[in-house]
């Protein structure tokens, strides 16, 4: 099993310290989304782009309820380890939800929202880590 992923059963337990590396961070963010269904999961190392954070998580939702469920998770999940964001953007109403944990920014969009701000071609030239190892199958 991954290091970071939750254990199955589990779900309630702290997988990360609160003084954990932002890439830990990033990839418990990943599974926790992942858990919610989220649609084209990445990853974007950006700490050599921007100073706004080393890492982006980036996930697509289906309808807004799923958008603020999935924020909601990541933000209960990461608090049950100490780790709290700093600010919030959006409610996913306006189709797009950002939560800022310093080191790692969480974006999550519906489908149009994504087309629309493209992070991915906006930060096409920082890395992406490979998180096939923390998603589920199904």
């Amino acid at each position: 099993m991954e290091e970071n992923r939750i254990p199955a059963g589990e779900e309630s337990a702290p997988a990360l310290p609160p003084d954990a590396s932002p890439e830990a961070i990033a990839r418990y963010a990943v599974s926790v989304l992942d858990k919610r269904k989220a649609r084209d999961l990445r990853l974007l190392h950006t700490e050599a782009q921007t100073i706004l954070a080393d890492y982006f998580v980036i996930a697509s939702g289906t309808s807004r309820t799923q958008l603020r469920a999935m924020g909601d998770e990541v933000e209960y999940r990461l608090g049950l380890c100490g780790i709290r964001p700093l600010h919030t953007e959006g409610d996913g109403s306006g189709g797009w939800l950002l939560i800022d944990f310093g080191s790692v920014i969480v974006h999550i969009f519906s489908r149009e929202a994504r087309e629309f701000y493209n992070l991915e071609k906006l930060y096409g030239e920082t890395s992406e880590v490979d998180i096939s190892a923390l998603l589920s199958e199904d």
